[in-house]
Order: C-alpha cells, then sequence, then structure tokens
C-alpha cells in the first residue's frame, strides 16, 4: 500500500504543525506550506524524510499552484489538503475595525482557501481524495459586529458546497470548527483552552474515517 499525503497550508506552527507531526507519526507524508522558510526548515528537520519544506504565500494563487504540483510530482499524488491558514484581527467589531486589517484578513482567510481549494482540486480528483478547512466557533454563531467571524461564516458555507461538489468525483470535504485553541494567534498563552494537539486529533478521526462515512464538520470547544 503507497504512503497516503496531505498538504497543509499554515503549517509553521500552532494546529498545522501540530497535524503535520501527526500525519508523520502515522506514516504520511506530509508537504509544509507558509510564509517562513527558516521555520518550515526546522519543522523538516524535526520531522525527517517525510515532511517537505513548501514557502510560499497563500494570497498569492501562483505560489499555491506552483507549490501543491510541486509536491504532487514529488511524491507521486496528494491524498488530502489542509487549508488551514488564517489570521485575525486586532481591531473587533465594525465600527472600530481596521479596513486595511479587514482587506488582509480576507486575502488570507477566503481568497487564500480559495487559491488553496482551486491548486488542489484536480489532485484531490485524481485519488477521491480528501479536502479539510479551518473554520471556527465564529463561522457557527453571531459575534457583535465580528469581521473575522464572518470570514469563518464564509469558510462553513464553502465547506458544506464543496462537499456538495467533491461528491460527484467520491470526494470528501470536512470543516474542522475549533473553540480557543491556545496557539500563537493569541498573544497570551491559554493553556486551559484547547490545544493544537486536540484539532490534529480531529483531522485524522476524519481522514480515517471509512471512505463511505463523510464527516462534514467537526466542532470542538474547550470544556472550560
Amino acid at each position: 500500500m503507497s504512503t497516503k499525503t496531505i498538504l497543509i497550508t499554515g503549517a509553521s506552527s500552532g494546529i498545522g504543525a501540530a497535524t503535520a507531526r501527526l500525519a508523520v507519526e502515522k506514516g504520511w507524508q506530509v508537504g509544509l506550506f507558509a510564509r517562513s522558510e527558516e521555520k518550515l526548515n526546522a519543522l523538516v528537520e524535526e520531522l525527517g524524510d517525510k515532511a517537505t519544506a513548501l514557502p510560499g504565500d497563500v494570497t498569492d494563487f501562483d505560489s499555491v499552484k506552483a507549490a501543491m504540483d510541486g509536491f504532487a510530482s514529488k511524491v507521486g499524488g496528494i491524498d488530502a489538503v489542509y487549508a488551514n491558514a488564517g489570521t485575525g484581527l486586532s481591531a473587533p467589531g465594525t465600527d472600530a475595525g481596521d479596513p486595511d486589517e479587514w482587506a488582509n484578513m480576507v486575502n488570507v482567510n477566503i481568497l487564500g482557501v480559495l487559491w488553496t481549494v482551486k491548486a488542489a482540486m484536480p489532485h484531490l480528483k485524481a485519488r477521491k481524495g480528501h479536502l479539510l478547512l479551518t473554520g471556527s466557533a465564529a463561522g457557527r454563531r453571531h459575534i457583535a459586529g465580528s469581521v473575522y467571524g464572518a470570514s469563518k461564516w464564509f469558510v462553513h458555507g464553502y465547506g458544506g458546497n464543496l462537499s456538495e461538489e467533491m461528491k460527484e468525483f467520491g470526494g470528501r470535504c470536512t470543516v474542522i470548527a475549533p473553540g480557543m485553541v491556545d496557539t500563537p494567534f493569541f498573544d497570551e498563552p491559554k493553556p486551559d483552552k484547547l490545544q493544537p494537539e486536540d484539532i490534529a486529533n480531529a483531522v485524522f478521526h476524519a481522514l480515517d474515517a471509512d471512505p463511505r462515512c463523510a464527516v462534514n464538520e467537526i466542532f470542538l470547544m474547550p470544556t472550560q
């Protein structure tokens, strides 16, 4: 049986890095896509020859496509793609929000997901593959004026639409929707909240499900 393969965006830290570690532990080949070449190289050094550094910018379609095609060529095809890259805002709400910050966030959280999915689709179609998207608790409920939350509502809606589209070729799409996770996304540590490893385990719950079972969404919340 050939080694399974996954490409992860936002792979240099937090949820992406934890998912990469679990993937390698399970014997998968992993493509690590993120902007920080230095962090990616350090992660490859940790994970060994099952990991490939793919430095690039998720807001640049050509960058994403080149990484996707290059990784597929190196490992012989792609079984799963995890569109995990995302960013938040320092000024919450609409009235107090910063339009420049919004533009940057939309480029990452919405266009970055679109570019990743577009680049991934031919590879996933070839293998009846699996697409995963990082959603959020903020994409499942209304939060006063939250533009970040609205970007995650997009992810949840688009993920459902992709599930319908991917049925046509036997593929699957899962939205992973965590509440607060203790990652570098936040300035202060959140030790009593979800850990990146919890999200990685959710990713593999979806990936390991029998092909007859499409896990459309996993919603995780910290108990405290």
